[in-house]
């Protein structure tokens, strides 16, 4: 595998499946090093293995990305096997079932807010130096949601806390902009197994998601989600930061 992030190392969390795994394969397809930071082995491992026999570099490192020292493990795990670390990507996500205000209870809370928000502090603060290092080829994306930008009468803990993380990733832009760093998010709509089980659990659901869909689909994780990632991750993303690229098939259109 050769391309345009030859020579760089990328970190995803939440890669053993859905979104996750579509990013990585996506940035081991042009040429970065993938450390699949999973939660469990059973699911991380098939992915670096998938990688692997394509002719990519990965290895899978369980990551429980609400543990500091579980992130700082990936991370140095990445900059022993591979030697830098030029780009992390924060996907994992967990506490995303429908609820109403009155339903939610503080496991949700710690659930959403963990993954999402303390998840995205602990991949910052860990990744920062060696992004330093990589310095204009350093790159943070973080994976939030058009929830995070619209709202969401269904999870609102869940659109708290991708707001939060556009938030975070707008002041760290800032914060890290003198260094070359880039801070963005993604706001994707992808065919995962959380969404069939969503579909499944509420059928009219996806009638109306394809309703929203200017391009009429639901994407597809790899060959939708990992190409903005990757343009993200590359020198021709290099001017972009501060920003959420919804990359949704056109459903939401309020940028």
């Amino acid at each position: 595998m050769t391309g345009r992030l030859d020579g760089r190392t990328a970190i995803v969390t939440g890669a053993g499946q859905g979104v996750g795994r579509g990013i990585a394969l996506a940035l081991a397809a042009a040429g970065a090093s993938v450390v699949v930071a999973a939660r469990r082995a059973q699911t991380g491992e098939p992915v670096a293995r998938e990688i692997r026999d394509r002719g990519g570099r990965a290895v899978c490192v369980e990551t429980d990305v609400t543990s500091r020292e579980a992130v700082e493990a990936a991370v140095a795990a990445a900059v022993e096997e591979f030697g830098s670390l030029e780009v992390m990507v924060h996907n994992a996500f967990r506490g995303g079932r429908p609820h109403r205000l009155e339903e939610l209870d503080d496991h949700v809370w710690r659930s959403c807010s963990g993954t999402a928000v303390w998840g995205s502090y602990h991949c910052a603060r860990a990744a920062f130096p060696h992004l330093l290092v990589a310095g204009r080829r350093g790159r943070l994306v973080l994976v939030s949601s058009t929830a995070g930008m619209e709202g969401s009468a269904s999870v609102p803990a869940y659109a708290a806390v991708k707001g939060a993380q556009r938030a975070l990733a707008k002041s760290l832009a800032r914060e890290w902009g003198p260094h070359g760093i880039t801070v963005n998010c993604i706001a994707p709509l992808a065919d995962t197994p959380a969404l069939e089980e969503a579909f499944a659990q509420r059928p009219e659901l996806r009638a109306s998601r394809l309703g929203r869909s200017a391009l009429g689909r639901i994407g597809d994780p790899e060959a939708d989600v990992g190409p903005v990632v990757t343009f993200l991750a590359s020198e021709e993303g290099g001017y972009v930061t501060g920003q959420t690229l919804v990359c949704d098939g056109g459903s939401f259109t309020g940028l």
